[in-house]
């Protein structure tokens, strides 16, 4: 008999709906055991499309209860750090949803549980697992750059509507919508930063290996009372400079944008994925050119759940977006709101 993964769900909202489940349903080594959400007839329709064999409100229940391999975590934002950690004590994996936190100390806390129990944190952003990643990656780490001294990174989104307190219009016909509670409510981390900018935050450290030490920011308000603009400073531990910029509001005509640009001591990696470029300049005039093709910048989900998967079945792969990578996203978010509140330079 082929072996299984059994995946419990805590959080069945819009995006797990959407973009896990009917992807992890797909496999035939995979067994979609329990489901928790709030709202009883939601958690039924959730239970009945995908085959769920429980389903309950409570994620206590579904841990003590239901063995498991792993947990795809897509609850609101503030509980992330509850239900992962609640999972991780119980030894399984996590698929969880960014930001993995919404404090520093936490994210930094269940790095080290993971670590102890020797379990898995997949943080699913989407470009992080992309090939063209991977090879920016080892350009960095094998010094095609020299070492770093500067990064500049710009992300900007066609949201206006959902970081505005409106309906977000391309979910119109979905099985379940964004909640307007957790996107553009200031009091449960809604905003750019923690809905958006994260996503560039965790490629930025997958590429280049060095955590944050300082960040001064500025933001501009949405509608909702949520941040729309993002304007960070960084000071990084090894002394490197860097602006990191964000914004909600690109037309919806048009498609995401980020743009990395890191300088080093022999040269610079430019990394584009709108205009879907991927260079190498030295100093040494031995420049690199990455061959991209057209839509290879489009974002996708599907890789992070699909190794999220072989890893729960106990396969060795690669983990594109671990725990630290989302930690350290976290913890430049976590400085540059409390900076936004206090006018000063805070400390990661």
């Amino acid at each position: 008999m082929m072996e299984r993964a059994r995946i419990g769900v805590i959080g069945a909202g819009w995006w797990a709906v959407e973009n896990h489940l009917p992807i992890l349903e797909k496999r035939a080594d995979v067994e979609l055991a329990a489901v928790c959400r709030l709202g009883r007839e939601e958690l039924q329709q959730v239970k009945e499309r995908f085959g769920f064999g429980f389903a309950t409100e409570d994620y206590r229940e579904m841990l003590e209860e239901i063995p498991l391999d792993g947990v795809v975590i897509g609850s609101p934002h503030v509980l992330h750090y509850e239900h992962a950690k609640a999972a991780l004590e119980k030894d399984l994996h996590l698929l969880l949803e960014k930001p993995m936190t919404t404090r520093a100390s936490d994210a930094r806390d269940l790095v080290r549980l993971a670590s102890d129990r020797g379990r898995e944190i997949v943080i699913p952003y989407g470009w992080n697992f992309k090939p063209y990643t991977r090879e920016a990656r080892r350009l960095v780490g094998e010094g095609a750059i020299g070492a770093v001294e500067h990064v500049v990174c710009q992300m900007a989104s066609p949201l206006r509507d959902l970081f505005g307190g409106e309906p977000m219009r391309e979910t119109e016909g979905a099985f379940f919508r964004p909640e307007a509670s957790t996107w553009s409510d200031p009091g449960r981390a809604g905003g750019y930063g923690w809905g958006q900018l994260v996503h560039a935050l965790g490629l930025l450290f997958r590429i280049v290996d060095v955590p944050a030490g300082r960040v001064f920011a500025w933001m501009k308000q949405s509608p909702a009372g949520v941040d729309f603009y993002d304007a960070l400073s960084l000071r990084f531990a090894n002394g490197a400079t860097g602006v990191v910029s964000g914004s909600a509001t690109v037309p919806k005509h048009r498609g995401f944008q980020i743009d990395l640009r890191v300088f080093g001591s022999e040269g610079m990696l430019l990394f584009d994925i709108e205009r879907e470029r991927l260079e190498v300049r030295r100093a040494a005039g031995d420049d690199t050119v990455v061959p991209m093709r057209p839509g290879d910048g489009e974002y996708a989900c599907v890789e992070p759940v699909e190794r999220f998967a072989d890893i729960c079945l106990g396969e060795r792969v690669e983990n594109d977006a671990p725990g630290e990578v989302g930690m350290r996203a976290v913890e430049v978010l976590d400085a540059a709101y409390r900076s936004a509140r206090s006018g000063a330079v805070e400390e990661v």
